[in-house]
């Protein structure tokens, strides 16, 4: 009589031990499986891999969701660069239109999530307030951009708006279009921002002469410039916190 198929025993990280086959997530004891420890035990007692497993809903032929999780976590570098390139991920193996699709409206749905947040805040009292807001938007981004959060008399966020796209290497800006959004806004105070591809959040001559060349036109028309925030692989820099503003 043949020997059965080998099987594969998958601990709850998605590591595996055994054999070089994966058996299906529904195959797992109960305990073991990453929605059912999600909705007895919350979001926290999982792991990256398996928080990935369960927006896929399902894995490949011969690979399980958690152990295809980790993989794309592998790819990709890290959870946060992983759902930021979600919409580029056409070749990744075993993830479809639909494993796709589920990825970007996570992503989407998280960066919601944090613009409501902002925007119900009473006034933004520290660049700290913005930080996670901006580099969910941006950190995605391929080639450079720049933005604006748009500012009432008490710093309420009014909206957030990209004001300018570039390339890899540089994003050109000029005061009038900078100050046309500020009155189209109603804004008497502004927080530019913009991202670097590189992932070195360091501000370079040209960010600085950017800068000041923005603070001194919008001085101008009596509104502030507060900060130019430049976001990298890091946390966020603050170019006031420099002193470069």
């Amino acid at each position: 009589m043949p020997n059965p198929s080998p099987t594969k025993h998958t601990a709850r990280d998605g590591s595996s031990a055994g054999s070089i086959w994966s058996r299906p997530i529904h195959a797992w004891p109960e305990r073991d499986r990453p929605r059912e420890r999600l909705l007895a035990n919350g979001p926290q007692a999982l792991s990256d891999a398996e928080l990935v497993a369960v927006l896929l809903g399902n894995g490949s032929r011969g690979v399980d969701a958690v152990t295809m999780g980790r993989a794309l976590l592998t790819r990709a570098g890290g959870v946060g660069k992983l759902l930021a390139g979600a919409a580029e991920m056409a070749h990744a193996p075993g993830v479809g239109p639909v494993k796709r699709a589920r990825l970007i409206a996570a992503i989407e749905l998280a960066r919601r999530s944090l613009s409501e947040n902002l925007a119900q805040l009473p006034c933004i009292e520290g660049v700290e307030d913005c930080f996670a807001f901006l580099k969910a938007r941006l950190f995605h981004m391929k080639h450079e951009v720049i933005g604006c959060l748009f500012l009432d008399v008490r710093h309420r966020v009014i909206t957030f708006e990209i004001v300018a796209e570039g390339t890899v290497h540089c994003a050109d800006l000029y005061p009038r279009e900078l100050a046309r959004a500020c009155l189209r806004h109603h804004a008497v105070a502004i927080i530019m921002v913009h991202n670097h591809p590189s992932g070195d959040a360091t501000p370079s001559p040209d960010d600085q002469a950017l800068t000041i060349s923005m603070r001194d036109a919008l001085a101008l028309l009596d509104i502030k410039l507060l900060d130019h925030i430049v976001v990298g692989a890091g946390t966020p820099v603050s170019m006031a916190r420099l002193g470069m503003v």
